[in-house]
């Protein structure tokens, strides 16, 4: 029996994967916290500079777009496009079928982290990435062994500390449980040789 998803397979990835992350999205602007990797560094950076978002989230992908091709190949770099730009969509439209009158903190760190993690565990194993962080986080775990999660809570972190001089105290320990929680589920159940799959 083959171990390669098949193009409908892998569209249904993205789709689902991309559905789970910008809702999760929609959690954290509603309960202001601030994420990981490009987005969560484009974020912070957007706080201290005032300038666009979408141009610094776009800017700051631009490096590993090229480690992605050189490394990775066209395919994963173009997957990764298409994802990026699907849950830019996404994120925009969520708003227009889902509010909320009520929104716990501490309920939308947890469960917005799980909705990421789930989702970019749902598009790595479909060889999608989500830009930035995770291009090179799946890189050295395929390339070197190094676990993806593990990696890329290590990165997360560090974009954390830097935010202890923008975010207020319970905005940022919010925001580094979203990313424990997010980082976790993909080190628990992303493992080589647990999973293989490879279109």
């Amino acid at each position: 029996m083959s171990t390669r998803h098949t193009p409908v397979e892998d569209l249904a990835a993205l789709a689902l994967g991309c559905l789970f992350v910008a809702l999760g999205s929609n959690l954290y602007a509603d309960a202001k916290i601030l994420t990981g990797g490009t987005v969560g560094l484009s974020l912070l950076l957007h706080q201290v500079t005032g300038l666009s978002f979408g141009t610094l989230f776009f800017v700051s992908n631009l490096p590993f777009y090229i480690v992605a091709v050189k490394r990775m190949g066209w395919s994963i770099t173009l997957r990764t496009f298409v994802a990026v730009g699907f849950v830019s969509l996404l994120s925009r439209l969520t708003p227009l079928w889902v509010g909320f009158d009520h929104l716990d903190p501490i309920y939308a760190s947890v469960t917005g982290g799980a909705l990421f993690g789930i989702g970019m565990l749902i598009m790595v194993r479909h060889r999608i990435g989500l830009g930035g962080v995770n291009i090179l986080a799946l890189y050295l775990q395929e390339r070197h062994g190094i676990r993806a999660g593990y990696f890329q809570l290590a990165v997360d972190l560090s974009i954390m500390l830097a935010a202890c001089f923008v975010l207020p105290p319970l905005q940022l320990a919010l925001s580094v449980l979203g990313v424990v929680v997010l980082n976790l589920i993909i080190a628990m159940n992303h493992r080589p040789g647990r999973y293989m799959a490879i279109s």
